[in-house]
């Protein structure tokens, strides 16, 4: 499928720059390589940082694992649990994200989209928060190899933080911006009891009342909001940020939000969105976790039959990052294991127009994951440095 194509800013965005403590060139050898094309047993070699073909350096036999694309992990929110392990319990962001870096690590992510809200609903989900979690991004910048990029979850009702919104996105460069429309129009129409009121104004840090009063208002400047979209999306676009939808509906919701220039649809909910989105070359972001448990947990379209009817593009961590390993290898047994894969590292590598990785290619980043017959991780490698390393793969390295 056509991909958006990448803005300078999001290149240049905190998270891009290399840790400093690259590997001596190396090659694998004795290993199973998933190469463009499919498995191959030929060398690995990295040199520099980068994939280099013949047999750089030392060798390091890998006999029985399996060499495999790192993963490009397109938009995860479970990077909240680092930040405030308990609810309130917010202090240090960088040593969270520092932290959170591990974890991604040992699940094969060498790229990782942090998927921030911008929102209504306060707390880690409040504008406050996500300048806050910014500032953090941009504070661990440069101490590990690891890509870590931001994504802003904007709730479209929120006009008057749109300038605050365009000024966040130009000083920390954020290169992804996707919609989101989490009010709870259907209740507030019909004047009945919103949802999971009480609990949604503790987390804001507002009273019931205070609350319901926020959305209600909101709620009601809803004829305003599909212009001032429109024109928010066109100023983003000009500035190179790629731009997504969340929780498409149906065909017309999608339509509409490619009208506006809103290219990639995250997490439809119906096939029908789904059928228009590939149809009209838009990527489609699916859940991992969805495959995983066979299902979603909100009741709304498998991920796998998305995945067999060809019209997935990328699957995401969503909430839990062992889930894109996982999904992919289990997905591996119906479509191979090169269209399974590419499904977590090629293909969200297109989306997000970053092309020097995604792939095992000489030249390209040497992102790559080290895992085990049965899909465990032995040892990840982002940019040249190694991020995580254990047992039989780390006695190789060390030999």
């Amino acid at each position: 499928m056509p991909t958006p194509s990448c803005g300078s800013d999001f290149l240049s965005a905190p998270g891009l720059a290399r840790g400093g403590a690259m590997l001596p060139d190396f090659h694998i050898t004795g290993a199973e390589v998933l190469r463009p094309g499919g498995l191959t047993d030929a060398p690995l070699g990295v040199a520099g940082g980068r994939l280099a073909e013949g047999g750089p350096g030392r060798a390091v036999a890998l006999p029985g694992w399996r060499v495999l694309p790192g993963i490009v992990d397109i938009h995860g929110d479970g990077f909240e649990r680092h930040l405030a392990p308990r609810r309130g319990a917010v202090s240090d962001l960088p040593r969270g994200l520092v932290a959170l870096e591990a974890e991604l690590a040992a699940n094969g992510i060498t790229t990782a989209v942090l998927a921030q809200f911008w929102s209504w609903e306060g707390g880690m989900r409040g504008p406050e928060f996500a300048l806050r979690m910014l500032e953090a991004l941009e504070a661990v910048r440069g101490r590990f190899s690891t890509t870590l990029l931001a994504q802003l979850r904007v709730e479209t009702h929120l006009l008057d933080d749109y300038p605050r919104i365009e000024a966040a996105v130009a000083r920390f460069g954020v290169g992804y911006v996707v919609f989101n429309d989490h009010l709870p129009h259907a209740a507030l129409d019909k004047g009945r009891k919103v949802p999971r009121l009480t609990g949604q104004a503790l987390k804001s840090g507002r009273s019931p009342e205070a609350h319901l009063a926020l959305i209600e208002a909101l709620h009601a400047r809803g004829a305003e909001v599909s212009a001032a979209v429109a024109a928010l999306a066109g100023r983003l676009a000009a500035r190179g940020v790629r731009l997504g939808s969340h929780d498409d509906r149906d065909a017309a919701t999608r339509e509409g939000w490619r009208a506006r220039g809103v290219a990639i649809s995250e997490f439809p909910e119906t096939f029908e969105a789904v059928r228009a989105a590939a149809g009209a070359g838009a990527p489609v972001v699916m859940g991992a976790p969805n495959v995983m448990r066979g299902g979603s947990h909100a009741g709304k379209i498998p991920a796998a039959e998305v995945v067999r009817e060809g019209g997935c593009t990328a699957l995401a961590s969503d909430y839990h990052y062992p889930a894109p390993r996982i999904a992919a290898l289990a997905l591996a047994d119906e479509i191979g294991l090169e269209a399974a894969w590419g499904l977590v590292s090629s293909g969200p590598a297109a989306v997000l127009g970053l092309e020097d990785r995604g792939r095992l290619e000489s030249g390209l980043r040497a992102d790559l994951v080290i895992v085990d017959a049965a899909g465990d991780v032995g040892a990840v490698i982002a940019g040249g440095e190694m991020r995580y390393c254990s047992g039989e793969v780390a006695q190789a390295f060390m030999a």
